[in-house]
């Protein structure tokens, strides 16, 4: 069986480019005893892939040039000689982008076929859901009639923490780069406004507009200049959770901007970078509450998917250039039907 591979070819100076990926195919050998053959389903793409694309020091290692991207996926057994693994069991787990590859079991969680569509278990149910809800609840400690602003709204992760925060009776400011992402924010979301920084002269201007009695909790997931505008309307004891740098993530020098420390010493405000794994043990409440929310009807979702391994380089620019509402996935394969 041959599976077709993606390997880093380079490590990418700037926006990453088709150059950077090396397009590859070999023969996949059968699993040996307690290994099992995967076929990819589902494949995500994430900002923080960016980061593990250069060689600089972060909380998680680089990616080696020459060897095959990894990430979340969801995959499908189709040969199985390990005890805890079917054939036609569904796993997820951080895998090679490939459309076949050999796995010994570790790291994988089975999923269950009739609960939620697959696909959400790289989105909603999974790594976004989760650090959604763990750094709104667990550093932003949100409270009835709070305003709270989300950068990066209309992402995977943004669109979910506006939810929540709803659920928990705050109001809610989104901010996102298209009218219609503003369109999906308000009309179909709830947010109470939703600001296009693409459009918006003055960023700074229009926070402090849609914020009145100034922001409590801000979840951020871009950074930049938009960040820079929210400092200035933050509240007392306000919380800020540090999600991501999307807006930072390809620059070639260091970003320079106003220092915030002044305005969190005079604030008595929190500021706090986090990695999803940091709330591992929060997971399970966590992964409870979304399914719950999902199945009620309070959590609405969207995704962005494209067919085709070979689409994923593009797949993943297209996170940096504001393509997706919702979390951005390649569809690899359908499953197999469920033997009932």
């Amino acid at each position: 069986m041959e599976a077709k591979i993606i390997r880093l070819a380079s490590r990418p100076k700037g926006m990453p480019t088709l150059e950077n990926f090396a397009f590859d195919a070999q023969q996949m050998p059968s699993p040996q005893e307690g290994e099992l053959l995967l076929k990819a389903l589902y494949i995500s793409v994430d900002p923080y892939m960016r980061g593990r694309m250069s060689d600089a020091k972060s909380y998680v290692a680089p990616y080696a040039v020459g060897e095959p991207i990894t990430g979340g996926v969801v995959a499908e057994v189709v040969e199985s000689r390990h005890a805890h693994f079917a054939k036609g069991d569904v796993v997820l787990g951080t895998l090679p982008w490939q459309t076949y590859c050999i796995s010994d079991g570790s790291g994988l969680n089975k999923l269950p076929q009739k609960v939620a569509p697959l696909s959400y278990y790289l989105g909603i149910l999974g790594m976004p859901g989760l650090t959604a809800y763990c750094g709104l609840f667990l550093i932003g400690a949100p409270k009835a009639g709070e305003t709270v602003v989300v950068s990066g709204a209309a992402g995977a992760v943004g669109t979910v923490v506006g939810q929540l925060a709803k659920i928990n009776g705050c109001r809610v400011v989104g901010i996102a780069g298209s009218d219609e992402k503003i369109r999906y924010l308000t009309e179909e979301l709830g947010f109470d406004v939703a600001l296009n920084y693409k459009t918006t002269h003055n960023i700074g201007a229009a926070i402090a507009e849609a914020c009145p009695d100034g922001v409590d909790i801000y979840f951020d997931n871009v950074g930049g200049e938009i960040s820079d505008g929210v400092y200035a309307r933050i509240n007392k004891f306000a919380r800020i959770a540090i999600c991501g740098q999307i807006a930072t993530y390809n620059a070639t020098t260091p970003p320079v901007g106003p220092r915030v420390e002044g305005t969190l010493l005079k604030k008595s405000a929190l500021m706090k970078g986090f990695i999803v794994s940091d709330y591992a043990s929060h997971f399970g409440e966590a992964t409870r509450d979304l399914a719950r929310w999902v199945q009620e009807g309070k959590l609405q979702y969207q995704e962005h998917i494209i067919e085709g391994f070979e689409n994923l380089p593009n797949a993943f620019f297209g996170l940096f250039t504001g393509e997706n509402t919702g979390k951005q996935l390649v569809k690899v394969a359908e499953p197999s039907p469920i033997q009932t």
